[in-house]
């Protein structure tokens, strides 16, 4: 495998230690940089709800850490399996904050079984919430560590499928950086990796309306991180591509089904549709934590929908309304890119590409040991 230098080390989002959680407000980027304290799971839940944190991994690991958080010194009376039980509806509400992103669920179903677990055998509450406390915490490094993984491999087989380029130019779309994970990213992290290693020429990131994490948060990691970058509106793809601009997109996921279609942040759909008639490839960057591998297909996703005050008024619904009273709203946070149109899907543990059908065959690549 060639040899891949690491990026230096990106922005941070998610700030801990035993008993204190800060999350950059991310709201307010790129104007200010403001970092919220979280005592409890009900300051994780509504820091998830209203945006303050977001990005699959990211939520997954913030609501983890609120209720690592909120046991910290939590006077309790009850027995282990009072305790057990205590986590587990404590998880399950936290997962109500953001149903699409599989990492989140994924993550409380994994607690909440080990707590179960040693809910049964302890001889007292605080060894399951020190339990609990010490596999969240786990979860952080791990996720770093992931992130970086999906890095080196997506640069290598970028690499490897361009090599009639120098270099190359890739557009990504929402923010799957250090900001939407615990440091570095999924797709920008192989963005990162791919200008660490002399292989990009420039980065082109839409503004991903309503909410602009494009704009307001993909453009401030690539400014801060100096990678030459140049900011779309999300219309404009399809004439970006047609000047043979593209020579590739890359995108995160907050859940791929087990065929590969994949719900990603609303505008992905359409991103796939142009890539798809002007040849150029098209890659999902996730952790296998995102593949919900119990979904047969993208059909079964359930897509939330986001509040009609993100395109009713100005800064994704905080600011001052710029439509029309009365006018009706969908704003789907997400839509689902069909299988067909990915060219391969980008992990931790290597790089998912189709069989001799044309299909992606996740079930087999996940239990050969990746």
């Amino acid at each position: 495998m060639a040899e891949i230098k690491a990026a230096p080390e990106p922005l941070q989002a998610i700030c801990y230690e035993p008993g204190s959680l800060r999350l950059l407000d991310q709201r307010k980027l790129p104007l200010e940089s403001v970092y919220l304290d979280i005592k409890d799971s009900n300051d994780g839940w509504s820091a998830i709800r209203e945006m303050i944190v977001r990005g699959a991994p990211a939520i997954a690991i913030a609501a983890a850490l609120s209720l690592a958080v909120e046991v910290y010194n939590l006077e309790f009376n009850g027995t282990p399996q009072e305790a057990a039980d205590f986590l587990v509806n404590k998880l399950e509400y936290l997962v109500s904050s953001r149903p699409t992103a599989v990492n989140l669920s994924d993550a409380a179903t994994k607690l909440g079984d080990l707590v179960r677990k040693i809910g049964q055998t302890a001889t007292e509450s605080k060894l399951v919430f020190q339990a609990y406390i010490v596999a969240a915490e786990a979860m952080l490094a791990a996720d770093v560590a992931s992130n970086k993984a999906i890095g080196s491999h997506g640069a290598i087989f970028l690499r490897k499928q361009s090599d009639q380029l120098e270099k190359m130019c890739v557009l990504t779309h929402c923010n799957t950086g250090s900001l939407a994970t615990a440091g570095y990213g999924t797709a920008l992290g192989v963005i990162r990796s791919l200008y660490a290693n002399g292989f990009l020429e420039k980065a082109f990131c839409t503004e991903t309306r309503p909410f602009n994490q494009g704009s307001r948060l993909t453009a401030y990691e690539l400014v801060h991180d100096k990678i030459p970058a140049t900011l779309i509106t999300d219309s404009a793809v399809a004439s970006l591509m047609k000047s043979g601009s593209i020579n590739a997109v890359i995108v995160g996921a907050d859940r791929i089904a087990s065929n590969g279609d994949t719900a990603n942040k609303i505008g992905t759909y359409s991103l796939a549709l142009s890539a798809k008639h002007h040849g150029v490839e098209f890659y999902v960057a996730a952790p296998v934590t995102s593949i919900d591998i119990t979904l047969r297909s993208g059909d079964e996703i359930v897509i939330e929908e986001r509040s009609p005050k993100e395109l009713l008024n100005s800064e994704g619904g905080l600011g001052k309304q710029i439509a029309a009273s009365g006018i009706q709203v969908w704003n789907p946070a997400f839509d689902v890119t069909p299988a067909a149109l990915i060219t391969a899907i980008i992990t931790e543990k290597g790089v998912i590409t189709k069989n001799e059908d044309d299909v992606f065959d996740i079930k087999s690549f996940l239990e050969n040991g990746n």
